[in-house]
């Protein structure tokens, strides 16, 4: 398991469903995994920002801290976040992915519609010869359509 997995779900597992939030010392933390501080910047830059439904805050200095929250959300809400705010008019596959992602590990989606939307958006699929930029539009109107869809279903 490499680093960035670890100090996540060393993280994940301090925020329980007991508790949303969770306070730590960014120093301590790189002691514990002896790893710089900037590796424990990564991660919650990487892995605990607000697409992925966290909020961080932090305070620099001898008795500074790192405060994570992460942000309850009902599934419609996520779904219409990612549709109005998150994905705009150009999502790159990686972009893309990451938020198929974020939808299997909030139960939102199951492993097989995370499986058909990550094939739908691939690279395989979007194999036709037109520019990126393209693709990246068409992908962003895929996605939009596929959450809207699932929007849908979860409503009734």
């Amino acid at each position: 398991m490499r680093l960035s997995d670890s100090i996540e779900n060393f993280i994940k597992a301090m925020l329980s469903d007991d508790s949303a939030e969770v306070e730590l010392k960014r120093n301590e933390l790189a002691e514990y995994f002896g790893c710089a501080p900037s590796q424990i910047n990564y991660v919650l830059a990487t892995r605990f920002s607000p697409d992925h439904g966290y909020l961080t805050e932090s305070r620099r200095g001898g008795g500074g801290y790192i405060r994570i929250v992460r942000v309850v959300q009902s599934d419609s809400q996520r779904l219409m976040y990612l549709i109005n705010e998150r994905i705009g008019d150009s999502l790159s596959e990686e972009e893309a992915l990451r938020l198929i992602s974020q939808l299997k590990e909030h139960s939102i989606v199951s492993e097989k519609e995370r499986d058909l939307m990550a094939a739908a958006i691939g690279s395989r699929a979007m194999g036709i010869p037109i520019p990126d930029t393209m693709k990246n539009a068409m992908r962003a109107r895929m996605m939009k359509s596929m959450l809207m869809s699932i929007a849908a279903r979860n409503k009734s």
